[in-house]
């Protein structure tokens, strides 16, 4: 399979969170195509996970769906942040809670056809509780569930986020044949 050719490339805006970008390349006939991107710094999640079983989910609303959404917690990387900086950070920032273990358990590119944007996902054994430390645009609601009932919130379309889905994809496998 032939790769395009990268020509140019060109940001067409910036803001504090991605940039947005057009690059020229070579097709495979010889022509010159136009490719448009979001490029962003990456996001960590965490599924925090309780001595019992449970696990933590967050319920926030999102604004240009104008809907709640049930997510695991995260956020975007900040300019020389590492994942697991950002990691630690989202879950005391959205949740209140401390892990005094962060388990990687992979990674994924949430739209690699429109946006340049890494997630990167932790498992995270919780130890302690504090304060949350909200961004003032958010609002959230700590939940707690058991992995079976993440299953059903899912099949009943109640969590419905993308990326929370596919997080559950790359950890539900922990907790097949748990019994708690």
């Amino acid at each position: 399979m032939k790769h395009l050719n990268k020509l140019s490339e060109e940001v067409i805006h910036e803001n504090p969170w991605y940039a947005y970008k057009h690059d020229t390349y070579e097709k495979p006939n010889g022509e010159v195509g136009d490719y448009y991107y979001s490029d962003l710094r990456g996001m960590a999640i965490i599924v925090p996970v309780f001595p019992d079983g449970r696990l933590l989910l967050i319920l926030q609303s999102r604004y240009l769906t104008d809907k709640e959404s049930v997510e695991f917690p995260g956020g975007g990387l900040r300019d020389g942040q590492t994942a697991i900086e950002a990691a630690r950070e989202e879950l005391l920032e959205e949740t209140g809670y401390v892990a005094d273990e962060f388990i990687k358990v992979g990674e994924f590119q949430p739209a690699n056809g429109y946006a340049k944007d890494t997630t990167h996902v932790f498992m995270a054994h919780v130890s302690e509780h504090r304060e949350m430390n909200l961004d003032d645009t958010e609002e959230i609601e700590v939940l707690y569930r058991r992995p079976d009932e993440i299953d059903e919130m899912i099949r009943r379309n109640d969590i419905w986020d993308g990326q929370t889905m596919a997080t559950w994809a790359l950890v539900h496998h922990h907790f097949l044949h748990n019994d708690k």
